[in-house]
C-alpha cells in the first residue's frame, strides 16, 4: 500500500500547530508550532474594550511555516502526503471581496482592524447579539435561535457582522461577503475564487450562523432585513448547503502547491472548529462529554441523531447534525473564561516585574507564577470561605450573556493571594458543574467525561478538583496535539484510507490517559460550596452594572 502521510493543522488563538501522521500505521512523524507574530505583539487589539482582531498574514505565514517544519530534513517524504485538514477557532469571521480575499489583504485595508478576522473572543457585538435574540422571539416568525440554545451570542457570526457594518461604513461598502476562518483556509489552499463554490462548514454554520435544515438553510431574508437591510442582501451572497468535515473540499491549487512544495493532488478537507475536531482527537464516542480546557473551555457532546430526535436543548451553544461526526448530533457548551482567569490573576501579582532589571529572572517569575500558587495550595490544602464567580469574560453557558461579570466575595484581611487564587479556580470548576447539571436536567444522557487541553494535562490539582466537584470519573487525554490529531484523523478519512472517522480515530489516536476519581471528603465540601456559588450567580445576574 505504501506510505501515506496526512497533515492535521490546528489554528488556535495564539498559535497554530501541525502534526504529520503516517495514516496507515498511526505513527506520528513530527510536530510543528508557529506563534502568530502580529498577535504576539498585541497588534490590532484593545483588550479593555474586548476587541480582538487577527491579521490573515499570521495565518498564511503559519501555514507556510508548519509545512516547512514538518518536512524539514525529510524532503523525500513530501510526495507521500495525501491530505490536509484544518481546524480553527470560531466564530472567527472576516469580510471578503468578490475574489474571496479578506479585505485586509488589500492595500486599502491592510491596517484596518475591522477588515481583519474578528476573533471568537471579541465581545464588541454584545448589544447586537441581544438585538438578534429579542427579534427572534418577537418578530412573529420562526425562532431562528432555537437550535442555538435560544440565545444568540456576541461571539457569533451575525452579531459580529452587524456590529461591523454599523460602525464602519467603508467595510460595509467593500465587503462582498463574509467567511469563517475555518472556511477561508481550505478556500485559500484550493484557490477558490468563486463565492458560490466555497464549501461552508456545517459545524460553523449550524453552531454560529443559525443554519439548520428545518429552516432550509440560514435565517430568512425577511428576518435579516428587519435587523438591517444589508444582512438581507448579504444572505444572497452566502450559502444554502453546508458540508461535514469528513468531506473533500478540493485539491491544492498550483500557487499553493508551489509555495508548499507539495503535489497539487493533495486533498484538502472541509474545515471545522477546533473544539469539535479536538473531540475527535480526544476519542469522543456517542454520549461522551469532552471538555477542551484552555484559555476558555469548549464542551462537546455527541449522540446518535435518532436518539436525539426532536429534542431541543436550551441554553447551550447549539446542536447540529454532523458538527462532529456524520449521523451524530453535536452539542456545544463552554465557559468564556477559564485558564485566562488564572492568567489574569497571575498578571495582577506580576504587575511590578517591569521594575526588575534582570530580564531572565523577570521571565522566570512570570512564566511560573501559577505553578508557584498551585504548589502553595498543594502544600497546605485548606477550606476557605471566599466564593468567586467565573464570569470574568461574560457567561457562555448556560444561556449566553457577555454583559455579566465575575466576582470575588467573602474576602477579608486574613486571606492571601493563594486563597484568592484557589477560589478563582474553584469558580471555574463550579461553572463546569453548572453546565453539566443544566444539560442533564434536559434529558441529555452522559456516559463519560473526557478532559483535554493545556489545563487538563498540566494541572493535577485542577483535574482532581474537577473530579471532586462533579463527583465523576474524569479521563484526561495526555497529548498536546489532540486537536491537530483530530484534524489528521479527518484527513485520513477523506484520503480514503479509512471508510469511517471512527475507524481512523481508533488507529491514529494512540496516547496515554490518566484517570481521576472523586475523593469523598472533598465531594461533600464542594457540594456545599457550590450552592453558595449558585446563589452568588443569581444575585449578580439581578444587578445592573451598565
Amino acid at each position: 500500500m505504501g506510505k501515506k502521510l496526512v497533515l492535521g493543522i490546528d489554528y488556535g488563538s495564539d498559535s497554530c500547530r501541525g502534526i504529520l501522521v503516517n495514516a496507515i500505521t498511526g505513527e506520528v512523524i513530527t510536530r510543528a508550532i508557529f506563534e502568530y507574530p502580529r498577535w504576539k505583539k498585541k497588534l490590532y487589539c484593545i483588550p479593555e474594550e474586548n476587541k480582538y482582531r487577527q491579521h490573515p498574514l499570521d495565518y498564511i505565514e503559519g501555514m507556510e511555516s508548519i509545512v516547512a517544519k514538518c518536512f524539514q530534513n525529510r524532503e523525500e517524504e513530501r510526495k507521500n502526503l495525501v491530505a490536509i485538514t484544518i481546524d480553527t477557532t470560531g466564530s472567527t469571521v472576516v469580510a471578503i471581496d468578490e475574489n474571496c480575499v479578506p479585505l485586509s489583504l488589500n492595500e486599502e485595508f491592510s491596517e484596518e482592524p475591522d477588515a481583519m478576522f474578528i476573533l471568537w473572543k471579541d465581545h464588541t457585538a454584545t448589544s447586537e447579539a441581544i438585538e438578534i435574540t429579542n427579534l427572534a422571539k418577537s418578530w412573529g416568525g420562526e425562532d431562528y435561535t432555537k437550535y442555538s440554545g435560544g440565545i444568540y451570542s456576541a461571539e457569533w457570526f451575525w452579531a459580529k457582522i452587524l456590529k461591523t457594518i454599523r460602525s464602519n461604513t467603508r467595510i460595509k461598502e467593500k465587503a462582498y461577503s463574509w467567511l469563517e476562518h475555518c472556511d477561508w483556509m481550505p478556500t485559500l489552499l484550493t484557490g477558490t475564487k468563486d463565492i458560490r463554490k466555497i464549501k461552508r462548514s456545517r459545524c460553523a454554520a449550524g453552531h454560529k450562523a443559525m443554519w439548520h435544515a428545518d429552516f432550509d438553510g440560514l435565517p430568512s431574508s425577511e428576518f435579516l432585513n428587519i435587523l438591517d437591510p444589508y444582512l438581507g442582501t448579504l444572505r444572497e451572497r452566502l450559502y444554502e448547503k453546508t458540508y461535514i468535515a469528513d468531506e473533500i473540499y478540493g485539491t491544492l491549487c498550483d500557487e499553493w502547491a508551489q509555495k508548499l512544495k507539495l503535489d497539487k493532488n493533495v486533498l484538502i478537507g472541509v474545515g471545522a472548529f477546533d473544539a469539535h475536531i479536538g473531540a475527535i482527537g480526544g476519542k469522543i464516542k456517542p454520549y461522551s462529554f469532552v471538555k477542551v480546557m484552555g484559555t476558555s473551555t469548549c464542551d462537546i457532546f455527541m449522540a446518535p441523531s435518532e436518539a436525539v430526535g426532536e429534542k431541543i436543548i436550551s441554553g447551550i451553544c447549539g446542536q447540529v447534525e454532523g458538527s462532529v461526526m456524520n449521523n451524530m448530533v453535536g452539542m456545544e457548551a463552554g465557559q468564556s473564561s477559564f485558564g485566562d482567569a488564572y492568567a489574569w490573576f497571575g498578571n495582577i501579582l506580576n504587575w511590578n516585574l517591569k521594575y526588575l532589571s534582570n530580564d531572565m529572572e523577570k521571565e522566570k517569575i512570570k512564566d511560573n507564577i501559577l505553578i508557584y500558587l498551585e504548589k502553595e495550595i498543594l502544600n497546605n490544602i485548606k477550606k476557605n470561605k471566599i466564593v468567586s464567580l467565573d464570569w470574568f469574560n461574560g457567561r457562555r453557558t448556560p444561556f449566553a450573556n457577555q454583559k455579566l461579570c465575575g466576582a470575588i466575595t467573602e474576602i477579608d484581611l486574613s486571606h492571601s493571594a493563594v486563597d484568592i487564587y484557589q477560589s478563582i479556580v474553584e469558580s471555574t470548576i463550579f461553572g463546569a458543574k453548572k453546565i453539566i447539571e443544566h444539560m442533564l436536567s434536559q434529558g441529555v444522557e452522559i456516559h463519560e467525561i473526557i478532559a483535554m487541553g493545556g489545563v487538563a494535562r498540566k494541572s493535577e490539582y485542577i483535574m482532581q478538583m474537577l473530579s471532586n466537584v462533579l463527583n465523576k470519573r474524569i479521563i484526561v487525554v495526555l497529548t498536546e496535539e489532540a486537536v491537530a490529531l483530530g484534524a489528521a484523523v479527518l484527513a485520513a478519512k477523506i484520503a480514503g484510507i479509512y471508510s469511517t472517522v471512527i475507524e481512523a480515530q481508533k488507529n491514529i489516536c494512540k496516547y496515554p490517559e490518566k484517570v481521576y476519581l472523586p475523593e469523598e471528603e472533598w465531594v461533600n465540601y464542594y457540594e456545599e460550596k457550590y450552592k453558595k456559588y449558585c446563589e452568588l450567580g443569581e444575585n449578580i445576574e439581578k444587578m445592573d452594572f451598565n
